[in-house]
């Protein structure tokens, strides 16, 4: 009875995750996660700093990938949190030197299943290092052709608004992610595993 309930429980999560991610996803066109694309306002110093604030809240992708770190239990947090900021910068810098790595986009949703194979306890939490590369280097593609000024005021709104939601994810969340059962932690896999293959099709097909 038990492992039935559990069960069902993480297919809703699954299913009503999957769901989530495509609905949020068809509401942008493809690559406009961030405010200039959205709001049609021209790339300026301002303009710049504000996206770059809002582009890893408004990208389902960057959110849940960010608040999912919560899950893991990482010791020494401050660390993690600066040596993460410190790699997702150097991929946004990657980005923008080396621009149109192949399936990039696809990469950034995969990494929800990363997440999920750490909390499982299938794959060492350091993977979760690159992955945040992946990140940094696909929101370095908004930015593509702006001149210095707005792209540096982007990355530095990148810092602070991707600091933050570390911060909530490994100083607030995390104490409340601790409580989580064993069944509680595979459920929340299953449902990552979803947002994770419903956002790479809507990559693939956006």
């Amino acid at each position: 009875m038990f492992q039935g309930s559990v069960r069902g429980r993480a297919l809703a999560l699954v299913a009503l995750s999957g769901f989530l991610c495509l609905a949020v996803s068809a509401e942008a066109p493809a690559h406009a996660h961030h405010l200039i694309e959205l709001s049609g306002l021209q790339p300026g110093a301002l303009n710049g700093l504000l996206s770059g604030l809002a582009h890893p809240v408004i990208g389902p992708d960057h959110l849940l990938f960010l608040l999912a770190l919560s899950l893991l239990g990482l010791q020494q947090r401050s660390r993690w949190i600066l040596a993460l900021l410190a790699v997702g910068l150097a991929g946004s810098a990657l980005g923008l030197l080396m621009p149109g790595l192949p399936l990039a986009e696809v990469l950034v949703a995969l990494t929800l299943a990363l997440v999920a194979g750490v909390l499982l306890g299938w794959l060492p939490s350091v993977l979760v290092v690159p992955a945040m590369a992946i990140h940094g280097y696909v929101l370095s593609d908004a930015v593509l052709g702006w001149t210095t000024m707005p792209v540096f005021n982007y990355l530095a709104g990148l810092l602070i608004s991707q600091g933050l939601l570390l911060l909530l994810a490994l100083q607030v969340l995390r104490p409340l992610a601790a409580r989580l059962s064993l069944a509680g932690r595979r459920c929340t896999a299953l449902g990552l595993v979803g947002a994770s293959v419903a956002l790479a099709l809507a990559m693939e097909l956006g």
